[in-house]
């Protein structure tokens, strides 16, 4: 079901299954996986890759070239700067930020993070530019991750400090 409201370029693939609602904008070059859920008010950049079974709430952003692996949810108000990856059955709470910035000493290019599969944020999350997280992390809520994070870590604090091994 796509909504008649939705604005959705001309050479999107959209896969089956797909429910885009209404006031959602889908830039050109956007590949949708089956059974995508996209709520109200979101924003697809140009680009962006979103797997199989993903589900985006009300006024989420996935800017220019993310990609987002399959099962991956993500709450409402989350925004993914440009060229960030995102792992498989990853699950982000409402309000988060994976920031980018450019390497002033390379021109634009931009340093992005990479998240791995089955981790999981709570709400109002902030990923500084660069900034990797591994496979089955748990970062707490209102925390500010400003380092990398190995795989089965847990999280949290403004900054975010290692609490311990995720088992």
């Amino acid at each position: 079901m796509i909504s008649k409201l939705a604005s959705i370029a001309e050479n999107v693939k959209i896969g089956e299954g797909v429910k885009i609602s209404d006031f959602v904008v889908i830039e050109e070059n956007v590949e949708i996986g089956d059974h995508v859920s996209i709520g109200p008010f979101s924003v697809i950049r140009k680009g962006a890759k979103i797997g199989n079974k993903c589900k985006f709430t009300a006024y989420c952003e996935i800017r220019e070239n993310c990609e987002v692996g399959e099962g991956s949810t993500m709450g409402s108000r989350c925004t993914i700067s440009a060229g960030v990856v995102i792992g498989k059955n990853v699950t982000i709470k409402y309000g988060f930020v994976a920031t980018d910035t450019p390497n002033l000493t390379e021109g634009d290019k931009k340093s992005v993070g990479i998240i791995g599969d089955n981790s999981l944020f709570g709400v109002n999350v902030v990923l500084m530019p660069g900034v990797n997280v591994g496979e089955n992390c748990i970062i707490g809520a209102c925390s500010q991750v400003r380092n990398d994070i190995s795989d089965n870590e847990i999280w949290y604090g403004n900054p975010a400090k290692f609490y311990k091994k995720n088992d």
